[in-house]
């Protein structure tokens, strides 16, 4: 098992870094003494979180994780800053506007910053492009954990599902400033807690529950989920009225 990363004098660059769950990510890093680089592509978010953080305790970068142009001025900002070093690289910059099959130009715009940007349990239906892009994230981290078994051994790949979280992803300015957390919903900080807990415990896919689902709930539908191949049911049929009582019954028992 690779050394803890959560440990005083180690690097982190977290994308999302200005709010939501990457900003108690980072809180997080520098409550362990880590030096922390955030990036965000909203100057706003970007200058309010420096604030919070303390401006000379943070460092923080604006850019577009789908920009390969941007990746190459982070890549030598991390060489000037952190001498070419990061221990923790979190990679949470993720976009959800509303999407559907006939709108090709906004699936681009979510595949490039939520998978590209990257590069669960299967979410509800109703935002196609969103749930492929994230979707897609879960092969590509099993590829890269099992592609550095051998020639990066110290290195740990990790898989963060969230619940139902408090954040202002999906929420337009008015909502993230008015809107109160529902009782279901976990806050950033509560998934920050979890993700380092399992993280200690090197496990590879860190799915968090929330207040209204458990993990022995959302055990039981990816199981049901991957059973919708095996039992030839339609796709996503947990969702289905016609499956709804024979899934409620199965989670039940």
């Amino acid at each position: 098992m690779p050394p803890f990363v959560f440990t005083a004098s180690k690097t982190a660059l977290i994308t999302g870094g200005a709010s939501g769950i990457g900003l108690a990510v980072a809180k997080k890093c520098l409550g362990h003494g880590m030096k922390v680089l955030i990036v965000d592509n909203n100057e706003g978010f970007l200058a309010s979180a420096q604030r919070s953080l303390g401006e000379d305790k943070v460092s923080a970068a604006k850019a577009d994780v789908s920009s390969l142009r941007d990746w190459a001025h982070l890549k030598k900002r991390v060489d000037s800053d952190f001498q070419g070093r990061i221990d923790f690289l979190f990679l949470n910059a993720g976009i959800q506007p509303s999407s559907a099959w006939d709108d090709p130009s906004t699936f681009q715009t979510i595949f490039n910053a939520n998978l590209f940007g990257a590069s669960q349990p299967p979410p509800p239906p109703g935002n196609p492009a969103y749930n492929a892009s994230k979707s897609a994230v879960k092969p590509i981290a099993e590829h890269l954990s099992y592609d550095l078994r051998d020639s990066s051994p110290n290195t740990s790949v990790f898989r963060l599902v969230p619940g139902w979280t408090f954040t202002s992803l999906g929420r337009s300015e008015e909502k993230r400033t008015s809107a109160e957390k529902p009782a279901a919903a976990w806050t950033p900080e509560q998934v920050a807690d979890y993700l380092e807990a399992k993280m200690a415990k090197d496990e590879v896919y860190v799915i968090c529950p929330d207040n209204e689902v458990t993990e022995a709930m959302d055990a039981k539908r990816m199981l049901w989920a991957a059973e919708d191949v095996v039992q030839r049911r339609p796709a996503l049929s947990r969702w289905r009225k016609e499956y709804k009582e024979e899934f409620e019954a199965w989670a039940r028992s």
